[in-house]
């Protein structure tokens, strides 16, 4: 159940981008959302089958970059139809009122050699969390690959209620990883 956790990885940083300037294109059957929670100790993993981004970068100016990130938590797998069946629930995503996780981008701090900084906010179960989360970015012919990994704490998203809450079962952090492929960003 600590899969929730991953929809931090929505607020999964992101690249740089910037509203002034032609929007990238995620490009989704490159790009991954994974996350790691822990289990009475044992890691379990997971990931998001669907998510979407709207990111405007221009490597000259990552300052003035606009990063907009969704996660439909209902496409969250765990590989256990069962526990998967759980994360639906009110006590975990509570999906009927709350489908989707989202992060907006506040500002981008280029930090050199194709690294950056994104803070923002995110947005789990109507609980908004400021997120700062370190971002590399690679480019390999037209197609740019922003990657990272940050954690969140399920309980702040209130991810895991009620008896979920003892994080003797299920531990508080859950690891996001991420890998973006982006195609129009410019020369980094």
């Amino acid at each position: 159940m600590n899969y929730l956790m991953s929809l931090a990885a929505t607020a999964v940083a992101f690249a740089a981008a910037t509203p002034a300037l032609a929007q990238q294109k995620l490009v989704p059957a490159h790009s991954e959302i994974a996350f790691v929670s822990k289990q009475m100790g044992v890691p379990v993993e997971g990931r998001f089958k669907k998510f979407d981004a709207r990111v405007a970068f221009d490597p000259r100016k990552p300052e003035a970059a606009s990063i907009a990130f969704t996660v439909d938590l209902g496409s969250a797998s765990l590989g256990a139809p069962e526990s998967e069946a759980e994360l639906v629930k009110p006590l975990w995503f509570n999906l009927p009122k709350f489908p989707q996780a989202s992060f907006q981008s506040s500002s981008v701090k280029a930090l050199g050699g194709g690294k950056y900084e994104v803070a923002g906010k995110l947005n789990i179960k109507g609980n908004a969390r400021d997120l700062v989360v370190p971002v590399a970015l690679a480019q390999s012919g037209a197609n740019t690959t922003a990657s990272g990994a940050f954690t969140i704490k399920r309980l702040d998203f209130k991810i895991g209620e009620g008896e979920w809450a003892d994080t003797s079962m299920v531990a508080n952090e859950v690891q996001v990883r991420f890998k973006l492929a982006l195609t129009g960003v410019g020369p980094l």
